[in-house]
This record gives structure tokens, C-alpha cells and sequence, in this order.
């Protein structure tokens, strides 16, 4: 009975039922084709997203992990081809170091100078994407000058189909990916001290110190985790896209934010899952996707995202301060 109480139960009733009302309204939303679609947009978000969750559930927000994905994805993805090489293991290793190494300046500031998350996120993301777009360059990296490795690996399926049109759709290995990366944030918040530190501090920062937990130490792990998703993130981008666009990712805050947030992860800190955010994610990208099929203005997304954020938030909270009671 506690399990058909959960936040998580209630977000697969909400999802089942969503899902069954757009594939209602337009049966093309059932199509294997459109299914594998909505997965692979999930991939690079999602990943996103679990970054953010850490972040959220120590009571805190990152909005700076489009910035450090856009650095880390451009850095490395310039470098290649400077360089000539033509890989796959290192590059996704330096974008994940850069991306951890910005983390850590968060992390570092948030901590040593106990500066509101979200003002010190949005002024490292506003440094971090004006350096490269000074620094660096704005030009495009097309699919002509991508190193060819990158693309190959993007391209990689795990199950490869034809229409009876005679176009060939598969399932992305990315995905795969995704989840491993879901399931290892999964066992850190649920196995290990770290993942009890991180809950903790959420719950109250002062009596986590109280029982032991460093706390500096989950300052650090949280936004250096979030650095390195999302650079890891930047890179898979990428090579998903085969191109390489410095003012890439403008806006997604938001809908990876409302994600996390539809995902039952608590504003105040304390609450949060990573099966939530996984369900919160495919909500919303499987509305944005369902407003392209209806032939619906993508305008109007902004306009659901918000209302989704302002919904979510307010449930909520409303949650919360029902548990105080």
C-alpha cells in the first residue's frame, strides 16, 4: 500500500495515462518509429537532468549545466580537429573532465563564500559561454569537419527496423548509456554515505553537520557530478547531432528543470529519485513531441514548460508543508 502512495507510483499513473490520451488523439504516437524518437531525445536531457537532481535534492538548483556542456563539447570537439585525431574514449573523458572541473568551481564558491546555488550558477554560466564564444569562436563544426569516430559512435543502434516506406529507423545505443549512467546515480544516492549525505544536507544542512557528514565534501561531489554529466552530456550531443554549435542548448534549463521537478524532486531540498526523474523527463518530452505531431506551434512549448514547472512546483510544495503537518 506505501508503494501505490509513492511520488514514483503516481508519476507512472500520470504517464500511462498521458501516453494513452495522445496516442488517442493520434494513433502515428504508438508508431515504433516515434517511440524510438522520443527515447533518443530523452538521452541528452535526461543525462542532464540527473545532474540537476543532485543539486536539487541538497536543497540547492544549477542552472550553469548548459554552459559547461557547450565548453566542454566545443573545447573538445575544436581540439579533435585541430589535432587531427579521430577517437571516441578520450574525447568523452576530457569533455567529462572539463565539465567536472567547472563543477568544482561551483562547488568551491557555493561552499567557501555560502552564496545562494542559484546566483553563483548563473553567473558561471554566463562567464563560462561568454569565454568560449570570445575565446574560443562561434563558428559551426558541420558534419564535413566532425571528426568521422564521433559520428559513427552517435550513429550506433541497438535494433535497426524498415518502414513499409523502405525508411530505416533503429533504437539508439546512446540510450543504453543513459540508463547505465541512471542506475550509477541511483546506487550512489541509495547505497552509499555519500548518497545519505546528500539527502541529508538537503533536509537541513546544519544537522547533517551535526552527525558527521562533510559537508563540503557533498558540496563538492554534487557539483562536480553535475559538471561531469553535463560535459559528458555536451559531447553525446555531438555526436548525436554530428555537429558541433557553440550557441547550442540556449533555454533548456528550463525543461530540464521542469523535468526534475515533474519528477517529484522537492525545491526545498531532501526528496528527489532518480526513477521520478527518468519518468519526469519522458513526460516532458513526450509533450513537446506530441504538440509537433498535433502540428501545434513551437512557440507554444515555452508556453507548456512553464505551466508544467509552475504545476509541478506548486504540487509540490503543497506536498511538502502536508508532510509537516
Amino acid at each position: 500500500m506505501k508503494f501505490l502512495r509513492s511520488t514514483e507510483f503516481i508519476i507512472a499513473c500520470v504517464l500511462l495515462a498521458a501516453m494513452i490520451g495522445i496516442g488517442w488523439i493520434n494513433p502515428a504516437f504508438w508508431s515504433l518509429d516515434n517511440l524510438f524518437g522520443l527515447l533518443r531525445s530523452n538521452v541528452v536531457i535526461g543525462i542532464m537532468a540527473l545532474g540537476v537532481l543532485l543539486a536539487m535534492i541538497t536543497g540547492g538548483i544549477d542552472v550553469s549545466f548548459t554552459a559547461f556542456a557547450i565548453a566542454a563539447m566545443y573545447l573538445t570537439v575544436r581540439a579533435m580537429v585541430y589535432l587531427g585525431y579521430d577517437g571516441v574514449f578520450i574525447p568523452f573523458v576530457a569533455a567529462t573532465l572539463i565539465g567536472l572541473l567547472l563543477g568544482a568551481f561551483n562547488g568551491f564558491v557555493i561552499h567557501r563564500f555560502r552564496m545562494i546555488p542559484l546566483i553563483v550558477t548563473l553567473g558561471t554560466g554566463s562567464i563560462v559561454r561568454g569565454l568560449v564564444l570570445g575565446l574560443v569562436g562561434t563558428s559551426v563544426v558541420n558534419i564535413n569537419k566532425m571528426p568521422p569516430s564521433l559520428i559513427e559512435f552517435g550513429k550506433t543502434n541497438v535494433v535497426s527496423m524498415s518502414s513499409p516506406a523502405g525508411i530505416t529507423f533503429g533504437l539508439t545505443a546512446m540510450v543504453l548509456i543513459y540508463f547505465g549512467l541512471a542506475v550509477l546515480v541511483h546506487v550512489v544516492l541509495r547505497h552509499t554515505m555519500m548518497g545519505r549525505s546528500i539527502y541529508a544536507y538537503g533536509g537541513s544542512p546544519e544537522a547533517a553537520k551535526r552527525v558527521g557528514f562533510n559537508t563540503r565534501r557533498t558540496i563538492f561531489f554534487v557539483y562536480c557530478a553535475a559538471g561531469a554529466l553535463s560535459g559528458f552530456a555536451g559531447l553525446l550531443h555531438a555526436s548525436m547531432s554530428w555537429l558541433a554549435n557553440p550557441r547550442d542548448f540556449s533555454g533548456l534549463e528550463l525543461d530540464v528543470i521542469a523535468a526534475v521537478v515533474l519528477g517529484g524532486a522537492s525545491i526545498f531540498g531532501g526528496r528527489g529519485s532518480v526513477l521520478g526523474t527518468l519518468m519526469g523527463v519522458f513526460i516532458l518530452v513526450m509533450v513537446k513531441n506530441s504538440l509537433i505531431l498535433m502540428h501545434i506551434d513551437t512557440t507554444w512549448q515555452r508556453v507548456v514548460v512553464g505551466v508544467i514547472i509552475v504545476a509541478a512546483t506548486a504540487i509540490t510544495a503543497w506536498r511538502d508543508r502536508k508532510s509537516l503537518v
